[in-house]
C-alpha cells in the first residue's frame, strides 16, 4: 500500500524506511529542505545503526522518497502517519505540541478524500481530540478523515531493529469498529503475522502508553542509581546487587544497569511531560515518585564530578580531564540531555581542561559545545591525561589496552561512570580505578 510520515527525524525517517521494507509505498515529509535532500541520497542525516542501509536499498528501488510539499504528500496516500518531535517547552516540563498542530493544520486543507491521519508523536493524554477536531474544521473530508494513535516503543541503536520486530503493537481509536482500523491492520500485516502482540485501545490509553512506559524504564534505571548510592556509603558492590536483584522474575535485569544515569530526547522530556500534565488533570499527586526519579538522575552526573574532584585531590583548575562519550548512549550521535557531555561542560567551568571523544557524535558535540576539546582517537585523547572519565559505554572503548593507555598519562586514574571496564585489569595495568556504586 501507499503510505506517507509527515515528520523525518529518528522517528520518522526510521519509519519510512522501515515500512519501505515491509513492501509498502512510502513518501516521507519533512520541512527541511537540506535534510530532505540528504534522505534522498540514501543517507539519514544522523548515525541510527542499519538505517543507511535501508535507506539506500528502498531510495535506490523507487520505493521510498522524499518531500518538503505537503500537497505532495496529501495526494499520494490515504495513510498519514504524523512523527514530528514534541519537545519540552523552554523553562516548563510540558510538551510543545507546536510541531504537531503545525503539521495537521498544512496536512489538513489538502485532504480531499477519506484518510486517516495515524499520530505516532509522544504526546499529553487529551490531544487526540484536539487533532481530530482540527481536521474536521479544515479538511474538505472533513469526518471522512479518521485520527488513530500508534505510539512507537523505539530505542535509539535499536530504532530500526525495534520497528520491523516490536515487541508489541498499540492501535488506538475512538470507535471499537472504524475503517482506521482496517488500514492500520493491513499496513503492519507482516509484523501482526509474525506473532506481534497487537493491543487496540482507546485514543488516551494508547496515547499514555508511550509515556508510563517511558516513566517506568527511568524509574528502574534511578531505583538502582539510589542502591548505588547506599553500596558507595557501605561498601557494597551495586553491579552484584543487581544481578542479585534481577534474578527475581517480578523484577529482571534488563534496563536495571547502574551508573552515570539515562539521558536522551526521551526518558528525561517524557518524565516531566508525565508530570505536568498529569498535574493539569489534578492527579499530580499520583506521579510525585518521577519528581524523585528526576532528581536522582540528576544526582549522579553531580556525584561524577564530585569524583573527578576527588581524584584530583579537590581543585579541577588546570587539570587536564579525558572524557570517553558525547552521545547520550552508545550506537548513535545524540547528544540531547547527553549526561557525558553535562559532566565535561561542569568540569570544565569548574577549570578543568576537558578533552572529549566519541565514534559518531563529535560533530554534534562541537557544535554545542565548542569551548570543550576533542579528539577523534581516544588514545590520543590521553595523552599528559590527570584522569579519565568513561562516560557513554561504546564496545570500543572497553577494548582499548589500558596498559598503552597507562604510559601516555600523567596519573593513570580512571572512573568508569558506565561499569562496563574490567576493573581488575585496568588495576594489573597500574590505574586507580574508581566506578559509581562499586568499592
Amino acid at each position: 500500500m501507499k503510505l506517507t510520515v509527515v515528520g523525518c527525524g529518528y522517528l520518522g525517517a526510521t519509519h519510512a524506511a522501515c515500512m519501505a521494507e515491509l513492501g509498502h509505498e512510502v513518501l516521507g515529509m519533512d520541512c527541511d529542505m537540506d535534510k530532505v535532500a540528504v534522505l534522498n541520497s540514501g543517507k539519514a542525516p544522523f548515525f541510527e545503526r542499519d538505517l543507511d542501509d535501508l535507506l539506500a536499498t528502498h531510495t535506490k528501488s523507487g520505493r521510498l522518497t522524499f518531500t518538503a510539499s505537503y500537497a505532495e504528500a496529501a495526494a499520494f496516500a490515504d495513510l498519514h502517519f504524523i512523527g514530528v518531535g514534541t519537545p519540552q517547552k523552554p523553562g516548563q516540563h510540558a510538551y510543545d505540541l507546536t510541531h504537531l498542530f503545525s503539521a495537521v493544520r498544512q496536512l489538513a486543507p489538502r485532504l480531499t478524500h477519506p484518510a486517516v491521519i495515524a499520530v505516532k508523536s509522544t504526546v499529553p493524554v487529551g490531544t487526540a481530540p484536539r487533532v481530530r477536531g482540527l481536521l474536521h474544521e479544515f479538511a474538505p473530508a472533513g469526518e471522512a478523515v479518521e485520527v488513530a494513535w500508534n505510539p512507537e516503543f523505539l530505542r535509539e541503536s535499536f530504532a530500526v531493529e525495534d520497528t520491523l520486530r516490536p515487541d508489541r503493537l498499540v492501535l488506538g481509536f475512538d470507535t471499537e469498529q472504524s475503517w482506521a482500523e482496517t488500514v492500520l491492520r493491513q499496513c503492519f500485516e507482516k509484523i501482526i503475522e509474525a506473532g506481534t502482540p497487537t493491543i487496540v485501545t482507546d485514543w488516551a490509553t494508547a496515547e499514555l502508553a508511550k509515556a508510563s512506559a517511558n516513566a517506568f524504564l527511568a524509574t528502574k534505571i534511578s531505583f538502582i542509581n539510589a542502591i548505588a548510592e547506599v553500596c558507595e556509603a557501605s561498601g557494597a558492590d551495586v553491579t552484584q546487587l543487581a544481578d542479585i536483584l534481577g534474578h527475581d522474575a517480578r523484577i529482571g535485569r534488563r534496563g536495571m544497569r547502574p551508573g552515570l544515569g539515562f539521558g536522551g530526547g526521551c526518558l528525561p522530556k517524557d518524565i516531566r511531560g508525565f508530570m505536568a500534565r498529569a498535574g493539569e488533570l489534578g492527579a499530580g499527586h499520583a506521579l510525585t515518585i518521577l519528581r524523585e526519579v528526576d532528581a536522582i538522575n540528576n544526582r549522579r552526573r553531580e556525584r561524577m564530578v564530585d569524583l573527578a574532584r576527588q581524584q584530583l585531590d579537590g581543585n579541577l583548575a588546570g587539570k587536564r580531564i579525558t572524557v570517553w562519550g558525547a552521545a547520550f548512549k552508545p550506537n548513535t550521535d545524540d547528544i540531547r540531555d547527553s549526561p557525558a557531555l553535562a559532566v565535561a561542560q561542569k568540569l570544565h567551568e569548574l577549570g578543568a581542561a576537558v578533552t572529549v571523544t566519541d565514534p559518531q557524535a563529535l560533530d554534534n558535540a562541537r557544535k554545542q559545545h565548542p569551548e570543550l576539546d576533542y579528539s577523534d582517537d581516544p588514545i590520543a585523547a590521553m595523552q599528559d591525561a590527570d584522569l579519565l572519565l568513561h562516560l557513554t559505554e561504546w564496545p570500543q572503548f572497553s577494548h582499548v589496552d589500558p596498559h598503552r593507555l597507562a604510559a601516555l598519562t600523567a596519573n593513570p586514574r580512571v572512573i568508569d561512570g558506565r561499569g562496563t571496564l574490567d576493573a581488575d585489569t585496568w588495576r594489573e595495568a597500574g590505574w586507580t580505578v574508581r566506578a559509581l556504586g562499586r568499592p
